[in-house]
């Protein structure tokens, strides 16, 4: 046991607490902004992704844009409405994540944890690579430093959002704003045109070399399905947004559907007028944007607005993906360090480790599109997929009225998200998506062997009777517990050795678990108070510190006294969470209370 003691000067104003005030969450057009530049991004190459498969069977072959991009706007219809649902089932967040745990079992919830990680890292770096690049195409002088540019905006994208979602939020609007006008801007202009302004780019001919059948349509229909990742990232954020969050969150969801769908289809038909096919060093937005307003000051302001865009769309997993691991934290699946939150809403932990593992992805491949793109959008899929089926699963269930309606709409949306899915990971195995194949059992293993670790911590510290009575001294002593168990009972040892006054607070945001820890204590009666602290808000020290300050002192001495577990072996302390620590710290800064660490190794 280790013992501190606080500095005597009292400080009277404490750090806002986890999730106080509206501020430090996300309106409507905020989540739109922090958590929808992936997908609304997208527009900017979704379309070519189509036209690109589609010239493979000559002129010809562009007929089926149309029709494809009206099948991925249906689908994108599908998962708006199948993702308002789930953000209405699942308030907590976590997506595909939430509702296989709930409905599709152990393994399937860890396939989809597993597939999420993965997009979300590789939305990180492809984002960044690709902002780089259009960087480097714009300004030659930064050409062969397109690695040091994503690092560079990978660090100030990280920095921001460690001051907080709602920060980051206030950051991207305007250049989210900008960028959605700027293309409506082209689609309504380049459609009232006959002819094209201007064209940019080297010509280049497309032989027929494949005959416009299924398969084709096939490949074209999920590689143009690229424009729908992100679309799962506001259900995986629902905590992050102001109450009431789930109204919120599904507003943002709907706003994010239609924008989406506006521009895909302007931008497809925009296509289709005027023939457009891909040309030497110059994307389809490119020659749209020059058809439109020509190649002057406005085409360059678009330019830069959609390399600016493309870029800071890496936030949609700073925004996603915390949140995501800090479920896994909770379900004893990662290291309960992600569960916690700074002063504001923000997971720092998941934010820090997301950039680490983007930034080394990034050195691993050079920063270069053509490696990471081959392994992007599979397990966006595996998730859009996972969830659909979760909630017909939910509906069959639940049977609320017209529930075969609803089910009838995830069963489309599960079939058509399995065939993007399953055409993607075909075509792009031999490129690279077999890393994602090999990474994706991996990560399930680890969360395995996580579970597994903290089953059997709570094996070691369970009570198989009633523990005895601890003996007393003076003084009064405060000590922070979550349930009766081993920890308790050494905590309470000590605690009355230290004092012959003993108060134990817990905190809980359930009240199940309350009275379950009221019934428990009842029975032990060790002979201290428990007093029970409500906190709706899901904070776990900032409410102990309140308690701590309102405690009436009667000139004794105020000991506060925290349990650590430390287990035996150091592999495995990375994975507590080091709560009692940040509790330590802050009530030694902000009470006058003597504050103890009592560290309780285990045998693990």
């Amino acid at each position: 046991m280790t013992l501190g003691t606080a500095a005597k000067k009292r400080h009277p104003k404490v750090p806002r607490r986890h999730g106080e005030g509206g501020k430090s969450h996300l309106t409507v057009i905020q989540g739109l902004a922090a958590l929808s530049l992936d997908a609304l991004s997208s527009v900017a190459y979704g379309p070519e992704a189509i036209v690109l498969v589609l010239v493979a069977a000559g002129p010809g072959g562009l007929d089926a844009l149309l029709p494809i991009t009206f099948v991925i706007a249906a689908l994108l219809a599908v998962l708006v409405v199948s993702y308002r649902q789930v953000i209405a089932v699942h308030p907590d967040g976590g997506g595909a994540y939430a509702v296989a745990k709930k409905d599709l079992g152990r393994p399937v919830s860890l396939l989809a944890a597993a597939s999420l990680i993965v997009d979300y890292v590789l939305t990180v770096a492809v984002s960044l690579a690709a902002g780089a690049a259009s960087v480097a195409s714009a300004f030659p002088a930064l050409a062969g430093h397109e690695l040091a540019v994503s690092l560079i905006g990978l660090v100030v994208i990280t920095a921001v959002n460690l001051r907080g979602i709602a920060d980051s939020a206030k950051v991207l609007m305007l250049p989210m704003v900008l960028f959605v006008i700027s293309v409506l801007a082209i689609i309504v202009v380049g459609l009232f045109r006959s002819e094209p302004v201007a064209t940019v780019g080297e010509h280049e001919s497309f032989p027929a070399v494949e005959a416009l059948g299924l398969l084709l349509v096939l490949k074209a229909f999920s590689a143009g399905c690229s424009a729908l990742t992100g679309v799962e990232a506001i259900a995986n954020a629902v905590p992050m947004f102001r109450k009431p969050r789930v109204k919120r969150a599904q507003h943002t969801e709907l706003l994010l559907g239609l924008l989406l769908g506006v521009l895909l289809i302007g931008l497809a038909s925009l296509i289709h007028r005027h023939d457009v096919v891909p040309r030497e060093d110059a994307t389809l937005l490119a020659q749209l944007t020059a058809a439109a307003f020509g190649t002057g000051a406005v085409y360059y302001a678009i330019s830069l607005l959609v390399t600016l865009v493309l870029g800071i769309a890496a936030n949609t997993s700073f925004g996603g993906l915390p949140v995501l691991m800090s479920l896994l934290a909770k379900d004893d699946r990662l290291p309960h360090v992600f569960a916690l939150r700074s002063e504001r809403p923000v997971h720092r932990w998941g934010v820090a480790v997301l950039a680490v593992l983007a930034g080394v992805l990034l050195l691993i491949v050079n920063a270069e599109t053509d490696r990471l793109i081959p392994l992007y959008a599979i397990g966006v899929f595996v998730g859009f997929t996972i969830s659909q089926i979760g909630l017909v699963r939910h509906w069959r269930t639940q049977r609320p009225d017209r529930w075969w309606t609803r089910a009838l709409i995830n069963c489309f949306g599960a079939v058509l998200t399995a065939v993007a899915g399953a055409v993607l990971l075909a075509t792009k195995f031999t490129e690279g998506a077999w890393i994602v194949v090999l990474l994706v059992p991996l990560l399930m293993l680890l969360f395995s062997r996580i579970e597994r670790y903290y089953t059997l911590l709570k094996d070691k510290l369970s009570l198989d009777t009633t523990p005895r009575r601890p003996p007393r001294k003076r003084g009064l002593v405060i000590v922070p517990l979550g349930g009766v168990d081993a920890v308790a009972v050494s905590s309470l040892d000590a605690a009355f050795a230290l004092g012959d006054e003993v108060v134990v607070v817990a905190v809980f945001d359930d009240d199940t678990k309350a009275e379950s820890m009221r019934a428990d204590w009842a029975r032990w009666d060790p002979g201290a108070r428990l007093d029970i602290i409500d906190s709706p808000q899901h904070a776990l020290v900032h409410p102990v510190i309140d308690y701590v300050e309102q405690m009436p002192r009667d000139d004794r001495p105020v000991t506060v006294l925290i349990p650590q577990v430390e287990p035996k072996h150091s592999r495995y302390r990375v994975l507590e969470n080091h709560r009692g620590f940040l509790m330590a710290g802050l009530l030694s800064a902000h009470t006058d209370a003597i504050v103890c660490l009592l560290k309780l190794e285990v045998d693990l």
